[in-house]
């Protein structure tokens, strides 16, 4: 069995699709459709969006298969990212790099397979709309334009989720995307009886900035802030901007102690990094922390909600 290599453009095309907020996230109907749709058409009994995380390749819309996941390194579809243009095996049975592969030698015992790069707005492929079926197929030039302008559509509504989920001043998950995650992470932190806090930061006297100065400096100010909260607190906290000048963070497996270390951080880096703004005023915030109970904040609204009240109430000023 031959494993997918990785692309040249790995670290960046990872995190492409990570900033995209969409994997491990629930069925859509519009990837559904896409796939169902590939299914009838070219009479095959597997249809996939296929995502290629760093280990795995994970099924954003699947039909004809139960497994939402399996390991990048026995997947078709990692090789299929390493082109431009559909990949396509008539018999995986007899083609050396595939005969062996558990994905062939056991269920669902592929022989049909083709996958077309899915692309994101910056040219990254990350993962296939891909077709399979467990008996040897042909396909005709009009089958290939047909698959591409399915997978055409697949990247049409990936962009138009990102653009409704994430903030694009900030790069970070707006309301509707934090929220989408959020949830997921609390349900996770359920299972795992790991700690979450909840942390909602307002920056102080911001109109003035924008009143005194002009919205350029105001923008870059938020952008400076967004940007640091990510580089001081650690990649598997989630990020928002749930406001004009209004930030949030979940902390997973962090109580209050932790979460108040790691605000100490972000201070420090927060105050050295802005003496290199070059912008003739003090930086100044408030921040409340929300230990998550799944009684007391049954959804991922209600948790922002006491947040918001703890900030008016109990303010730190920093």
């Amino acid at each position: 069995m031959l494993a997918p290599s990785f692309p040249d453009n790995e670290e960046s095309r990872l995190k492409t699709l990570r900033s995209m907020n969409v994997l491990d996230s629930a069925a859509q109907e519009q990837f559904d459709r896409v796939t169902r749709l590939a299914s009838r058409y070219f009479g095959v009994p597997i249809a996939l969006v296929s995502l290629v995380d760093a280990n795995r390749q994970w099924f954003k819309s699947c039909v004809g298969l139960d497994a939402r996941e399996t390991g990048r390194d026995i997947s078709f579809c990692g090789h299929a990212i390493l082109d431009n243009k559909t990949f396509y095996i008539e018999d995986a049975s007899i083609d050396s790099r595939f005969h062996d592969n558990p994905l062939v030698t056991g269920p669902p015992h592929i022989r049909f397979y083709a996958g077309r790069p899915i692309k994101a707005p910056n040219g990254h492929n990350l993962g296939t709309l891909c077709i399979i079926d467990s008996k040897p197929k042909k396909l005709s030039t009009k089958d290939f334009t047909v698959l591409d302008d399915l997978a055409k559509t697949v990247e049409e509504e990936l962009e138009s989720l990102q653009l409704a989920t994430v903030d694009e001043l900030t790069g970070l998950s707006s309301t509707r995307g934090f929220s989408q995650l959020a949830t997921h992470c609390l349900s996770m932190a359920e299972r795992q009886k790991a700690p979450i806090t909840f942390a909602y930061f307002d920056l102080d006297n911001f109109k003035p900035i924008n009143d005194n100065n002009n919205y350029t400096t105001g923008d870059r100010v938020l952008k400076f802030f967004a940007e640091q909260l990510k580089e001081s607190f650690r990649s598997s906290d989630l990020f928002s901007r749930i406001g004009g000048d209004e930030f949030a963070v979940l902390l997973y497996n962090a109580n209050i102690d932790k979460s108040h270390q790691l605000l100490e951080r972000f201070k420090h880096d927060l105050a050295t990094n802005f003496q290199n703004m070059d912008i003739k005023f003090n930086l100044e915030f408030s921040v409340s922390f929300v230990s998550y109970d799944p009684i007391s904040h049954p959804d991922v609204d209600t948790l922002i909600r006491r947040g918001a009240e703890e900030l008016i109430n109990n303010p730190v000023k920093v």
